[in-house]
């Protein structure tokens, strides 16, 4: 049994996974986000600042929520973000397209290359198991 305070009231509560809040904060958190979504859905152009202004909720859990890509906003909006790896202004998550490709290959080539290794080593041993005859 994992017991844990709660980041946002304090309380005991039971910590299974996730985020360390109880379930009461985290109900209150997710009705916070549902009206936090119904605003921007109403309120397209509006910025991070105003939402967080008319929903009574830290501009950092507005940025936290585009950030896991729960909240998206639409193209001609003034909400960007910079990709963390780059800098380039994104409208969700935490990479833009291009450094998300440039790490799905990084990745990509990263695990062939053991394979390579493996293949020559088969090689290797498969010549070292042959019979060998001395020259008299």
């Amino acid at each position: 049994m994992n017991v844990r305070n709660c980041k946002k009231c304090g309380k005991l509560f039971n910590h299974i996974s996730g985020k360390p809040i109880c379930p009461a904060c985290r109900e209150k958190l997710e009705e916070t986000f549902q009206s936090v979504k119904k605003y921007i859905r109403d309120h397209h152009m509006a910025d991070i600042k105003e939402v967080s202004e008319a929903c009574d909720v830290e501009p950092t859990q507005i940025q936290q929520w585009i950030r896991e890509e729960r909240l998206e906003f639409t193209a001609d909006s003034p909400v960007k973000l910079p990709c963390e790896n780059c800098g380039t202004m994104i409208q969700s998550g935490k990479y833009c397209e291009k450094c998300k490709r440039e790490m799905a290959n990084n990745l990509a080539s990263a695990i062939e290359k053991p394979k390579l290794v493996v293949e020559e080593r088969k090689r290797v041993q498969s010549t070292e198991n042959k019979m060998r005859f001395l020259d008299r």
